[in-house]
C-alpha cells in the first residue's frame, strides 16, 4: 500500500492507462472465446485497437507536441500499403506464419512510416499553427494519390513498378500488388485481437517513456513556452522532429494491422475524413490525455454500428451525440457536477479504505 502511495500523479495515471486497457483486453477475448460477442463486434475488435493506435499517435503530435497535425491518414496509409507488400512479398516467397508475416509487417510499416514522417516533418515542422494544419494536410492527399497512381507486382525476376499506367508486366507464376485506385486486392487476412493489443500497449509505453525521459520533458518546455524554451538552449527543431518521427511509426504500424483485417486496401479509406475523424478521438478525449483518447476512439468505433438499426438517421444521430459530448465536455458546471458524483465518491471510499486499515 505504501509504494502505491509513494507513486507520483503521472505514475498513477499511467497505472490506471494499463489497467483499463488490460481488463478490457481480458473481458473482451474471453466473451469472444466462449461466443459472448456476436460476429459484428468480434469483427470490429481490429479496426477498434487500430483506431485507439492512431488516436494515441496523434494525442502524441497535438497533446505532447502541440502541433495540429491533418496528415496522419496520410501516414496509416503508408503504413497500410507498405506493411501489406512487404506482407504479401513474404508470402510469395514462402513464409507461412501468418504472425511472423504480421509482426514484421507491421515493423517494416513503422520503419517506412517513420522515414517518411521525418522526411515530411523537416519542412513541415518550421511551420506553426494552421499553415502547419494545411501543409500536412496537403501532404496527406499527395500520398494517396501515389497510392491511387501506383502498379507494383512480383514474379521470379522480382518487383516490377510503373506508375500512371499499369507497364508492369509479370509471369504466368507472378503477383500484382498494388493496381493503382482499385490498391491491393485478394488480401489474407491475418491481424488478430491480440496482436491489436499489444500494438496499443507498445504506443503507450513509447509515449510514457517519452514524456517522462529528458526529450519529452524538452518538447512539453517547446510546447508550453517555445520562446523560454529556446532561450535557454532547447533545440527546437530537433526535438519536434523526434516527438513527430515517433509519432508517424506509430500511425504506420496501425494502418499495417487495419489494413491485414479487410480483404482489400484502398487508399481512398485514408482521406480527409479518416484524419478528422482521429483528431475527434483526441479532441474529445482531451489532448495529452492517453486514457480518455483510448476511449473515445473505441467508444466512437461501436457508435455508428450500435445506431446502425436506426439506418437512414444513423449519422445524424451519431453527429448530435458527437455534438452534446463535446458541449458537454467543455461546460464547466458539467465537469463540477460530473467530479462531485463520481470523483468525490471514489476519493470518498479510497478514505474508507484506508482509515479501516
Amino acid at each position: 500500500m505504501k509504494k502505491l502511495t509513494n507513486l507520483t500523479k503521472t505514475q498513477k495515471s499511467n497505472a490506471l492507462t494499463y489497467l483499463v486497457v488490460c481488463v478490457a483486453f481480458v473481458i473482451m477475448f474471453a466473451l469472444q472465446k466462449t461466443g459472448g460477442l456476436s460476429s459484428k463486434m468480434s469483427g470490429m475488435l481490429v479496426p477498434i485497437c487500430a483506431y485507439i493506435a492512431m488516436a494515441l499517435s496523434l494525442n502524441l503530435t497535438v497533446g505532447i507536441i502541440g502541433e495540429l497535425s491533418l496528415g496522419h491518414a496520410g501516414f496509416m496509409s503508408v503504413g497500410a500499403f507498405v506493411g501489406t507488400t512487404a506482407i504479401l512479398i513474404m508470402q510469395f516467397n514462402g513464409v507461412e506464419s501468418p504472425v511472423v508475416r504480421l509482426v514484421v509487417g507491421i515493423i517494416i510499416a513503422a520503419i517506412a512510416t517513420a522515414l517518411v514522417g521525418f522526411l515530411i516533418g523537416i519542412p513541415v515542422l518550421r511551420l506553426k499553427g494552421d499553415y502547419l494544419a494545411i501543409v500536412t494536410l496537403a501532404f496527406a492527399e499527395i500520398i494517396k494519390s501515389l497510392f491511387q497512381n501506383m502498379y507494383l507486382g512480383i514474379d521470379e525476376n522480382g518487383l516490377q513498378f510503373s506508375m500512371v499506367d499499369n507497364t508492369v508486366n509479370l509471369s504466368e507464376n507472378g503477383r500484382i500488388i498494388i493496381e493503382g485506385a482499385m490498391g491491393i486486392r485478394s488480401i489474407t487476412k491475418i491481424s488478430n485481437f491480440f496482436i491489436g493489443f499489444l500494438l496499443v500497449i507498445v504506443c503507450l509505453t513509447v509515449i510514457f517513456n517519452l514524456v517522462s525521459s529528458r526529450s519529452g520533458r524538452a518538447i512539453m518546455a517547446i510546447r508550453d513556452n517555445r520562446i523560454a524554451a529556446e532561450s535557454v538552449g532547447i533545440p527546437i527543431f530537433k526535438y519536434k522532429i523526434i516527438g513527430f518521427t515517433i509519432s508517424a511509426a506509430m500511425a504506420g504500424a496501425a494502418g499495417c494491422l487495419f489494413a491485414q483485417n479487410y480483404s482489400s486496401c484502398v487508399a481512398s479509406k485514408f482521406n480527409i475524413d479518416c484524419s478528422i475523424l482521429i483528431l475527434v478521438f483526441v479532441v474529445l478525449g482531451k489532448q495529452g490525455n492517453m486514457l480518455g483518447s483510448i476511449i473515445a476512439a473505441a467508444a466512437l468505433t461501436i457508435l455508428p454500428e450500435v445506431l446502425r438499426s436506426f439506418a437512414d438517421y444513423r449519422m445524424l444521430l451519431y453527429a448530435i451525440i458527437l455534438i452534446v459530448v463535446m458541449l458537454a465536455g467543455n461546460n464547466a458546471k458539467f465537469k463540477a457536477f460530473f467530479n462531485e458524483k463520481v470523483f468525490g465518491k471514489i476519493k470518498k471510499s479510497k478514505k474508507e479504505v484506508i482509515a479501516n486499515e
